[in-house]
C-alpha cells in the first residue's frame, strides 16, 4: 500500500488545482448573493420597474 503522504507529494497539482476551482465557485456564489442586497439600489441608476421588467442585475 503506497503512503498517503507519498500520494499528496507526487499528485498534488491533482487535488489542489480542482481544490481551488470549487473554493473560488464557491467564493463567486456568495459574493454574487451578498451584492445582490444593493441591486437597483444605487442612486445612479435608482428607478422603479416597469410591470413585467425584470431586474437588471443577477
Amino acid at each position: 500500500m503506497v503512503n498517503f503522504a507519498q500520494a499528496v507529494r507526487e499528485h498534488w497539482v491533482h487535488i489542489l488545482v480542482p481544490l481551488g476551482f470549487v473554493i473560488g465557485c464557491y467564493l463567486d456564489r456568495w459574493n454574487d448573493e451578498r451584492l445582490s442586497a444593493f441591486r437597483n439600489k444605487s442612486l445612479l441608476y435608482k428607478r422603479e420597474l416597469k410591470p413585467g421588467e425584470e431586474v437588471t442585475w443577477r
